[in-house]
Parts: structure tokens; sequence; C-alpha cells
């Protein structure tokens, strides 16, 4: 039998990455499980299935349990001292050190990489700026850091033997930064959670954190100005005064805030259109509205060029402004419609199965 060790980063909530790991959990039910640290509270395990991670050296640092990102500087050694020469496989979900992990010769590595690590490489100047960090001693400190990150980063690249990219744009992010080609896998959708529906209602719908990357605030400016047609905006967050500015005034704006997931799924079923204004690396609440038989309208960047097939499940507006939104919605009302039939066809292209199908079938090759 094949012995496969699964090498995830951290665990302390089920997210994005946590959903990719619970389906390869489910792929291969006899693997065992790495982690730098698992504090996740006891209501958000059940996707481990009773299984207790390995954890390394960070899991004892003090003050772990709530500021384990704090000793990222530590992580690198950490992932590197997992005793892994028993497996046949390696199989690693890597958004910053994970696929670092180190096997030899007669191992297989395989790494889904959810992102080369962000604040190292082209989004230094965003996170040295959010953090305060633009000049001083401690700006110069981080800086440093940050580049040794990224020598280890590159330098560790070169472990794996097949690395995976979520996306095509993701895969152009590590061709960029650590100068090999990647393949291309999408992350896991649970479709049934978004059921198909054929009848819509007259709103238009942008739903997603409240973050300055997702450019809520334009999509809300653009219906502003076009008071005919109905725009509800569900989620919170630290840009959320912005989003509630920009609505100030427009009765056809409606800011629901933060929403159940089941008010979301029915939200997404009966909304005209999903608008989506973000370069994002993929996008998986695109693709649930696309199982729930919605048509999308989103920014031609990151995520939605796979995601997205113009003119067939949705459109592609090429510029973040109020003027591109607006000329995209009207394209939208005025084209021949799109089937929700179309658009939940395509959604299937990112089923959990599918997801899990694949990772099988590498790990057997």
């Amino acid at each position: 039998m094949t012995r496969i060790a699964i090498v995830h980063e951290w665990l302390d909530s089920y997210a994005g990455s946590e959903r990719v790991l619970e389906q390869m959990l489910i792929a291969f039910p006899e693997a065992d499980l790495f982690a730098l640290c698992d504090f996740l509270p006891e209501n958000e395990r059940g996707f481990l299935n009773g299984r207790v991670p390995r954890t390394s050296f960070i899991q004892r640092m003090p003050f772990a349990r709530k500021r384990f990102r704090n000793y990222l500087q530590l992580m690198p050694i950490a992932v590197e001292q997992f005793d892994l020469s028993g497996y046949d496989v390696v199989l690693s979900s890597s958004h910053a050190v994970a696929k670092g992990a180190i096997t030899g010769p007669g191992q297989r590595h395989i790494s889904y990489v959810h992102s080369p690590m962000r604040y190292a490489w082209d989004l230094q100047h965003q996170y040295l700026r959010e953090a305060g960090l633009t000049r001083g001693l401690k700006s110069l400190y981080t800086r440093w850091l940050l580049h040794k990150l990224r020598m280890w980063d590159q330098a560790s690249a070169a472990r794996p033997d097949v690395l995976l990219g979520n996306s095509t744009y993701i895969a152009e992010r590590i061709r960029k930064a650590w100068g090999r080609e990647a393949g291309v896998l999408h992350p896991p959708v649970d479709l049934d959670g978004f059921p198909m529906q054929r009848d819509k209602a007259g709103h238009f719908l942008v739903a997603s954190r409240q973050v300055p990357y997702k450019r809520v605030e334009l999509v809300v400016e653009a219906f502003a100005g076009m008071p005919d047609l109905v725009l509800k905006v569900a989620g919170d967050g630290p840009s959320g005064p912005r989003v509630r500015a920009a609505a100030a005034g427009a009765q056809n704006v409606h800011v629901l805030g933060r929403v159940s997931r089941g008010e979301l799924i029915g939200l997404t079923q009966s909304a005209r259109a999903f608008v989506f204004a973000a370069e994002e690396d993929f996008g998986i609440a695109m693709v649930e509205a696309q199982a729930a038989g919605t048509p999308l309208i989103a920014y031609g960047k990151g995520g939605a060029v796979d995601i997205v097939q113009p003119g067939e499940t949705g459109l592609l507006f090429r510029e973040q402004s109020v003027p591109a939104i607006q000329a995209a919605v009207r394209e939208f009302l005025a084209g021949p419609g799109i089937a929700p039939e179309a658009c939940r066809a395509n959604a299937e292209r990112f089923s959990e199965q599918g997801f899990r199908e694949a990772l099988q079938a590498m790990v057997g090759s």
C-alpha cells in the first residue's frame, strides 16, 4: 500500500485552504497529517474525522495559540523538521512554507499551491504600508526578514516534484516568483450547497468579505449611478464604512451586512447576476454563483478568467472602475440572456469529486 503524508501549514479555523485539506483527507483516508500547529476549535474539527495532526515546535512556543503567525521567521525551519522518510508520497497544501517539506530519493512530493508567499513577493509594499512599517528600524528589520523569506521560498520551490496551482493566475505567479512551471488543479467547490434555481428575481448581488482588494465600494458606486437597477450587498469587514458611504442616498442599493449561509444561498440563487470586482487568486464565490444558475459579471483578471465562459455563463470587464462595471451591466442586460443550465454545467468542472479524482490519479501515476 502506498504510504502518504499530507503536510498542511497551520490549523486555526475551517476556511478556504482547510476545505482543500478536507478533500485531500477524503481522497486519502489512510494518510497521516502534519501541521506546524493545531489550534482548531472543537466545533470546527469535524472535517478531520478524528485525526490528530503531528505538529512542530511552533505548537509549544510562548503565546502560540493566539500569535503563532508571529513565528513566521521560524516556520521554514519548523517544516523542515518533519520526518517524512517513511512515506512514498508527500502531498503538501501550501500558501507559505508547506511546500518546503524535505523528501528524499524514491519519494514523490506533490505540492498544491494556493499562492506563493504574497507578502514576501509582489504584495510586500502593500503589506508594509498596511502594517505601518514604511520607515524606521522595525521597517528595516521586516524588509530584511522578507528578503530572507524570499530566498528560502525560491530555494525550497525546487523541492516538490510536481507543483499544482489553483488557477492559471497562480501558475503564472509561480513561474514569475520561482521560475518553475506548474500544472493547474482548481480547488474543490461544494456545488450541492448551491442548488440551481431557474427563476430569478430582479436584483444583482455582490457578496464577499469587505476588504480593500475586493473593491465592493466600486460595485456600489456603479449601481448608485444606475437607479433603475437593484443591487444587494452581503458581507462585512474593514471596508464596510466605505461601502456604506458609497451607498448613502442610493435607494436602489441595499447593504445587508453579514447574512446567514441560508440567506446567502437564497440571494445567490435568485440574483439576475453576481457581480465580482476583485482580482482574486481563484474565487470560490463565483463558482457557487454558477452552481446556483446565476450569471457572472466579473473583473477579467485572476481566477475569473478560468471560471467565466464569456457570452455563455457571464462576461468580463477589463478595468476596476465604475464606468467599466456600468458598461458591463448594460451589456449584460442588452444580451440574449444566459441559461441557468449553462451556468450549472460550467460549475461542474470544479466539483469536489473531480478534485479528488484528479489528485488520486496523480498519486497513483
